[in-house]
């Protein structure tokens, strides 16, 4: 489950997208450079073998650490993209192109937003999409697409190899739903869409953007709990997948928030911001690039994937979730004082990673000094016990 939203005005186009996946799947980030391939080479995606193109671009993607394919992700022209699972009545197929593998696809080979809609179009029409996109278990879905650049933006969805495509125009969010006029009403699973709680999430996000919004907003939308609550609050059925900063701790449907990205696409420079963790309303944005890897601590070059940051910061979140009425005030000052400095003048990327293991560090060590109790749900303790670190 996730929420993609995008801003689009005459000088710039704002990106904002929450992963939400399984609780214990790592999403690291994974930098490529350029590159130029033989021709008649293949390229393994996550489930199928397809050909491989002579040249393609840099691109910087957060994915869960098993796939080929990304969540979402950004490359060296500015094209940034975000997936959503969508339920459709379509048959979904056992193979074929994962969601995440057209968007990878998509930054590989796309020069600016339109032509990475025709090349997601064109992998659906000929190979299709399908196969397991579930970590530990097995799931099954179509996929709808926020695609943006410096200077424009669409949405496109799908349901099996039918699609249709939007320009969008100011402010747009998608959440597991379809959303085009007409497509919707035409494809739409209406039980499973229910379940997504996607009405709840896209209303939550469209009643909070401002006129003319900020990086700084964009970050405030990732981590909107229900109501506008600082802490998450439980569903028996579902945890809190109603908020877009999702956290798992229901008795039949559990999703949260593994990774979080935001970016400021103009044409002049674009700027990307992520917390490359769990749990956006504790973690830190940090700025990355697309013309340099991060170091191999924080940033997969060569397909060892390192998942120890994401796992630091999972373990700060599992304690601090258990009570964040006194858990909060060990860090969120301190935690908002740097990101706030960040803004105004952003580090190097691997100066803010650095900065936030050390925070990390810090802030465990001051939560160990605590006691501290429990109180959520019981349903919320229940999914949670034997998942503790």
């Amino acid at each position: 489950m996730c929420d993609t939203v995008v801003f689009v005005d005459n000088q710039r186009v704002f990106f904002a997208k929450n992963s939400d996946r399984e609780v214990t799947e790592p999403q690291v980030l994974f930098w490529q450079s350029r590159r130029t391939y033989r021709e008649g080479e293949s390229l393994k995606c996550t489930h199928i073998v397809i050909p491989q193109i002579r040249e393609t671009y840099a691109i910087l993607i957060s994915k869960p650490v098993w796939m080929w394919g990304a969540e979402m992700g950004t490359n060296e022209l500015g094209v940034t993209i975000g997936n959503e699972a969508v339920f459709t009545n379509q048959p979904y197929a056992t193979t074929g192109l994962t969601g995440m593998d057209l968007l990878r696809l998509a930054l590989e080979r796309s020069m600016n937003a339109k032509q990475a809609c025709e090349t997601i179009i064109h992998f659906v029409e000929v190979y299709g999409q399908g196969g397991n996109c579930g970590f530990k278990k097995r799931m099954y879905y179509h996929n709808s697409f926020i695609i943006a650049d410096p200077c424009e933006a669409y949405v496109l969805e799908t349901a099996d190899k039918y699609y249709e495509v939007e320009r969008v125009q100011g402010f747009r969010s998608i959440s597991n739903g379809l959303t085009i006029k007409g497509f919707k009403e035409r494809y739409e699973d209406r039980i499973k869409s229910r379940f997504t709680q996607c009405l709840k999430r896209r209303n939550a996000i469209e009643q909070c953007v401002p006129d003319s919004p900020t990086i700084s907003d964009m970050f405030r939308i990732l981590r909107l709990h229900k109501d506008g609550r600082v802490y998450p609050e439980y569903h028996w059925f579902h945890g809190g997948m109603d908020a877009p900063c999702m956290h798992a701790g229901g008795l039949l449907l559990n999703y949260q928030t593994t990774a979080s990205w935001v970016a400021e696409l103009t044409s002049r420079n674009c700027s990307h911001w992520v917390t490359a963790t769990s749990t956006p309303c504790i973690s830190l944005f940090k700025p990355v690039e697309v013309s340099r890897p991060l170091s191999g601590r924080f940033c997969n070059v060569y397909g060892e994937f390192d998942e120890v940051f994401w796992w630091k910061h999972e373990k700060f979140q599992r304690l601090v979730m258990k009570n964040p009425e006194i858990t909060f005030p060990v860090f969120d000052g301190e935690r908002e004082q740097v990101e706030r400095e960040w803004l105004e003048n952003p580090p190097k990327p691997d100066t803010a990673f650095e900065v936030h293991e050390q925070l990390l560090c810090r802030w465990l060590e001051k939560l160990g000094q605590l006691e501290i109790t429990d109180v959520r749900p019981v349903w919320a303790r229940c999914f949670w016990k034997g998942r503790g670190m």
